[in-house]
């Protein structure tokens, strides 16, 4: 997380000061955050990632983790936003994308087994 913080504070060309005004909080205390002196709360974690407008598991070094989703829980997708060309699929739209591959592996399947 230190590093990650300095980078994407860095990356705005802001000083520690400046980062901590704008989350209202004491310059000493966001040093703290860098230093790895302190540990935010989860609210100054979801603060933090609005401002640098990235999500709490990029500041956290979970970027690289991942959510499976099986199919059938598609209807408890409620919160679960997928957009393609940044316009929200509908779950019309999602069942389609997952009948469409079911077929494609299956004919993938068929094919190798020649």
């Amino acid at each position: 997380m230190l590093q990650i913080l300095s980078e994407l504070r860095k990356n705005k060309n802001w000083s520690q000061a400046e980062t901590a005004e704008l989350l209202g909080i004491a310059k000493s205390t966001y040093a703290g955050y860098e230093s790895g002196y302190r540990e935010p709360s989860l609210r100054a974690l979801i603060q933090i990632a609005d401002l640098f407008d990235v999500s709490v598991d990029v500041i956290l070094s979970r970027k690289n983790k991942t959510t499976k989703v099986e199919i059938g829980s598609i209807p408890k997708m409620d919160n679960l936003v997928l957009t393609v060309d940044g316009k929200p699929l509908t779950k019309e739209e999602i069942a389609n994308i997952v009948a469409f591959t079911t077929v494609r592996r299956q004919l993938d399947k068929e094919e190798i087994a020649k």
